[in-house]
């Protein structure tokens, strides 16, 4: 078995009724036990409260798994060693049996497979300041190009170039969709000063630009920038000193790929006392709530 979808999340689909996926790297490689298990909780607790059923995505002994138990949920955040899987390491990782934490791209594969559309994280990734040079581009963005699960996100991660990965999504046909705004949404902060092609006032508007996009056959998928709630944003000149910080720190001390996500996050955390890892909760809660919206009008659409 490559795939096992919970049977709630099966019963859902089979009945057109909303669903929502969730990532699993949050849970281990986002914050400590047990506020990891108690936020991925709340998240579930919020899709439920706004009409959809969540579908929390993670590798358990190999097999992927669309819609974790709350005791697999409790698992992932105690267990030790679990691995941050991407595209290019589920071969492996599966082949061998392993469990892993899933990434917005294998999060978006495994969805994409149990015929999931829609999916909220906190942020994607994204083009890594000084690409130019390095060539560090997330895999989030070409699963992005071709993979057909709509994002709902609160923007690219605030520690990368976000011009630069606007302009590599423009360039690979991704829609990027304001929800209420008409700028890209700064994960920590409402504001980039990045204007966007198209802001949707609301859940109806963006679930009829994804039935197009699907009756088109335009593979590839939909991102929904959803800005975080005023009262939870952090000062913008605060974190954009912090992530200064924190990035040459990192070069620093030579880490590089896919640690230094991880690694800028936890630095930041420290930094600002907790304070970003706050808003980096509410942030995922909000999304979880538009994500149901929008998942719940799509299922109307399709009928």
């Amino acid at each position: 078995m490559l795939v096992r979808v919970n049977p709630e999340v099966q019963k859902a689909l089979d009945e057109n009724r909303p669903v929502v996926a969730l990532e699993s790297t949050i849970i281990s490689h986002g914050m400590p036990y047990p506020q990891n298990v108690e936020t991925a909780l709340a998240v579930e607790k919020i899709i439920r409260e706004h009409g959809a059923v969540p579908a929390t995505i993670g590798i358990i002994d190999g097999v992927g798994v669309v819609g974790m138990t709350p005791e697999e949920i409790e698992e992932f955040g105690k267990r030790k060693g679990i691995l941050k899987v991407s595209r290019r390491d589920l071969p492996v990782v599966m082949s061998k049996k392993l469990w892993g934490a899933t990434t917005v791209a294998t999060t978006m594969i495994f969805a994409a497979k149990a015929g999931v559309e829609v999916f909220v994280t906190g942020g994607i990734g994204g083009v890594h300041r000084g690409a130019q040079q390095t060539f560090d581009i997330s895999a989030d963005l070409q699963e992005l190009a071709h993979t057909n699960v709509t994002v709902v996100c609160a923007g690219a991660k605030a520690i990368l170039d976000l011009p630069l990965t606007l302009e590599y999504l423009e360039t690979f046909g991704v829609p990027v969709l304001g929800y209420k705004t008409d700028e890209l949404a700064a994960f920590y902060t409402t504001h980039s000063g990045l204007k966007l092609d198209y802001q949707m006032d609301s859940a109806e508007e963006i679930a009829a630009a994804i039935q197009f996009k699907r009756e088109m056959g335009l593979d590839g998928g939909i991102l929904i920038s959803n800005p975080i709630p005023e009262e939870y944003a952090m000062d913008p000149e605060e974190m954009n000193y912090h992530i200064d910080k924190a990035i040459a720190e990192m070069e620093e001390k030579g880490i590089h790929g896919k640690d230094s996500t991880p690694f800028l996050l936890a630095t930041i955390k420290e930094a600002t006392k907790g304070k970003s890892l706050d808003s980096n909760i509410q942030l995922v809660f909000n999304n979880a709530k538009v994500g149901a919206m929008i998942a719940s009008e799509y299922c109307k659409l399709k009928g």
